[in-house]
């Protein structure tokens, strides 16, 4: 499925099934709900805190689709093609970014095998 194929589909779904969109500031905050559970799996799976027995069955591509899910919700209300938006934002990285992280001596080393995300 495309960018512009999940926008398409989103809308359909909230235009049928969803019966209309919640208002934009509304998928803000539902946005920023969803971006806070991912945080908590993350956060407890890859990082330093313990898992609780409650959170190991939770399923971060689930919490990611949500995540991606309300942002096409947001950029269909605002009228933003996320395809071409992605497309400009990469030709930004590009430009600002070509020699940035490759001279960053931060990143001549490999992570320790402490750091949680090599986990």
């Amino acid at each position: 499925m495309t960018i512009k194929e999940a926008q398409q589909t989103v809308d359909a779904w909230i235009n049928t099934t969803g019966v209309r969109y919640f208002n934009e500031l509304t998928n803000l905050a539902l946005l920023m709900e969803e971006v806070g559970e991912m945080a908590r799996i993350i956060a407890r799976r890859y990082g330093e805190q313990s898992e609780k027995e409650s959170d190991k069955d939770k399923d971060l591509s689930d919490e990611m689709a949500d995540v991606l899910f309300v942002l096409i919700c947001l950029a269909n209300q605002t009228g933003i093609d996320l395809t071409e938006a992605f497309k400009r934002n990469l030709e930004k990285k590009n430009q600002r970014d070509a020699m940035r992280h490759l001279n960053n001596p931060k990143l001549k080393t490999l992570p320790s095998d402490n750091e949680p995300h090599n986990k």
